[in-house]
């Protein structure tokens, strides 16, 4: 489902990602109907039986090598599964986390006993993932963490407090940004895998209150003495943990501006049918000539934004994507989501106040994701430092 004409890329062009994603759509047709999510935002919390039935239907571990028990596909995957839960609204399973942020590290940077043990249970459905990089304190500074990993023997005694953490109620596994050198800056920064069925002094605080992606499980984790084995920590050594995130980051900003495009054109496509269907003086909306002019404008601005997308996807797969061209697609689709659903909006009038239009759900929705995954003021400085 797309209300934009654009061109299929040439690298989408294979009748293998039309197959899939027709599958995803039916799966989802069948297991995250309307009325399901609605439930799902109700608890606040997508439950461990829809990631199961999705392990099932093959959603997870994506683009993770069949020799770890992935389904050995490759970004493309990952793509055509965002679209598809973009293109129904359904915020808030945070499924490419698990796939396309967790999984990459584990598979970059993981020892061969680490990749072996959690990826076939990532894929299966019986571990459930997150990473652990906000504070209290701390947000976009990742230097600036403050929980700490000290050594004591074979093990890490870990202590400090962790927020905003996606999955993290549901979370089995969460790959820690912590500091194993308080005083090396950046080079003290290491990643530490924690299971969290096996981590004494480790204590989820409450599944947080949020504005919009009520669905999403939003947590603050605490860590209080909790001792793990040095074969947890993910690289050779230690202090490789800044150089691993400033690695992966790119791909995370253009999975949020993936994302992003989605709904967008989820936004447009129940305005067109609201706008074709709803009278006003006699005759429906869409015939008011203001109506036709600004959805023409924001059907074009998100036109752009489709193909400038599409051409970072097509720079990922070549792996030729830059930090600061990431970083330009993350600030830029979520600015541009923000606009046009205020004012996609803004043609529903009062019903577009109500929580019951999916229209006001996808507005607060959209609020987030000029803070998540980078605020967007933090891409335009890493933009900037191009100039």
């Amino acid at each position: 489902m797309t209300v934009l004409n654009v061109p299929v890329p040439t690298y989408m062009a294979d009748e293998e990602f039309n197959l899939f994603g027709d599958s995803v759509g039916k799966f989802l047709d069948e297991h995250a109907s309307p009325e399901t999510v609605a439930g799902f935002r109700e608890q606040g919390i997508v439950p461990r039986a829809f990631w199961e039935k999705a392990a099932k239907a093959g959603l997870l571990a994506l683009s993770t090598p069949a020799e770890y028990g992935g389904m050995g596909g490759d970004f493309r995957h990952e793509v055509v599964l965002m679209h598809e839960i973009g293109w129904r609204g359904f915020e808030g399973w945070d499924v490419t986390l698990h796939n396309a942020i967790v999984a990459p590290y584990i598979e970059a940077y993981g020892s061969e006993e680490q990749k072996r043990y959690w990826l076939p249970r990532m894929a299966s459905g019986e571990t459930i993932s997150a990473i652990a990089m906000t504070e209290p304190g701390t947000g976009s500074d990742l230097q600036a963490v403050r929980t700490t990993a000290k050594r004591d023997g074979n093990h890490y005694l870990i202590n400090g407090q962790k927020t905003f953490i996606t999955n993290g109620q549901n979370a089995d596994l969460i790959l820690l940004v912590t500091k194993t050198d308080p005083d090396a800056g950046a080079k003290g920064v290491s990643l530490i895998l924690i299971d969290t069925s096996d981590a004494e002094g480790f204590e989820r605080g409450r599944n947080l209150d949020k504005m919009g992606r009520d669905s999403s499980d939003t947590s603050e984790l605490f860590f209080n003495d909790v001792r793990v084995p040095t074969a947890n920590l993910l690289g050779p050594i230690e202090g490789q943990g800044f150089f691993q995130l400033m690695e992966k980051l790119p791909q995370e900003r253009l999975l949020l501006a993936v994302q992003c495009m989605a709904s967008i054109e989820f936004v447009l496509k129940i305005t067109l049918d609201y706008v074709k269907e709803r009278r006003a003086f006699g005759k429906a909306v869409i015939d008011f000539q203001n109506t036709q002019f600004r959805l023409a404008e924001l059907k074009t601005e998100a036109t752009i934004g489709r193909v400038f997308v599409d051409h970072c996807v097509g720079l990922h797969l070549e792996g030729k994507l830059d930090s600061a061209t990431a970083s330009m697609a993350k600030y830029w689709i979520s600015d541009l989501l923000g606009k046009i659903t205020d004012e996609c909006l803004q043609f529903f009038g009062g019903y577009g106040f109500m929580n019951e239009y999916p229209i006001t759900q996808a507005y607060k929705d959209a609020r987030v994701t000029r803070i998540y995954g980078g605020t967007n003021e933090i891409m335009k400085l890493l933009i900037a430092r191009t100039l």
